[in-house]
């Protein structure tokens, strides 16, 4: 019931985006490939991993200026985790977007079970202030936002299998954030990265896994 294993291996190619547009896909040399997936015969969204990632030991500041210690607030929650940045002019918006529809049509009791959390790749640009401003557009205003040191996010994302270059600033004054658009769900009885969803699952994707997700069950 599960995508194949060489679409699972391309979700972990990074993707370059850029101000205007989507530059395509860079290999990430610095992350672990997915390679030990699951296998089945049938297309879907999720590619549920033999081998899941532990989540990331990242201390970072929150939409409203206060410290926000991933694994310490997220523990023992069914928890999304996305690396984009406020200024993608595509992908990171339309993940967001996907995501927040099929989270509004949850249960009130799953909603306060299911934490939604976007780290941002672009630290310099990306404030507490503009980081909760984006959100209440582009996802939820319940969605977690962090931002801080890139070292750290950068390692944070490598614990995941995801690459991030540091944001870089063309000769044009655009500004090229490159990093993999992969969402990683994680589990609430193990608190490991167990499914991987690409940048092109829908809302629908989303709506009909996300009640497996909150239980912890494969979707």
């Amino acid at each position: 019931m599960l995508k194949k294993n060489a679409l699972a291996v391309a979700l972990v190619a990074t993707t370059a985006l850029t101000l205007s547009s989507c530059a395509g896909d860079k290999a990430d040399s610095g992350s672990s490939p997915v390679s030990d997936v699951s296998t089945g015969t049938d297309e879907k969204a999720a590619t549920v991993l033999d081998r899941p990632f532990k989540k990331p030991d990242l201390v970072l500041t929150d939409t409203h200026g206060k410290k926000y210690d991933l694994r310490e607030r997220t523990k023992g929650k069914p928890t999304l985790i996305y690396f984009g940045y406020t200024n993608c002019p595509d992908v990171c918006p339309l993940t967001m977007s996907n995501i927040a529809i099929a989270y509004k049509k949850l249960p009130p009791a799953d909603r306060d079970k299911l934490q939604v959390v976007f780290v941002t790749t672009d630290p310099e640009r990306d404030t507490p202030e503009a980081l909760g401003k984006w959100l209440k557009g582009a996802g939820d205003p319940a969605f977690t936002g962090l931002t801080g040191d890139f070292p750290a996010i950068q390692a944070g994302a490598r614990q995941m299998g995801i690459g991030i270059d540091p944001p870089k600033k063309e000769k044009d004054g655009s500004v090229v954030s490159m990093h993999g658009a992969q969402v990683v769900a994680f589990s609430p009885k193990t608190d490991t990265g167990y499914v991987l969803y690409g940048d092109d699952t829908t809302a629908d994707d989303y709506t009909e896994d996300l009640p497996e997700l909150v239980e912890g069950e494969n979707p």
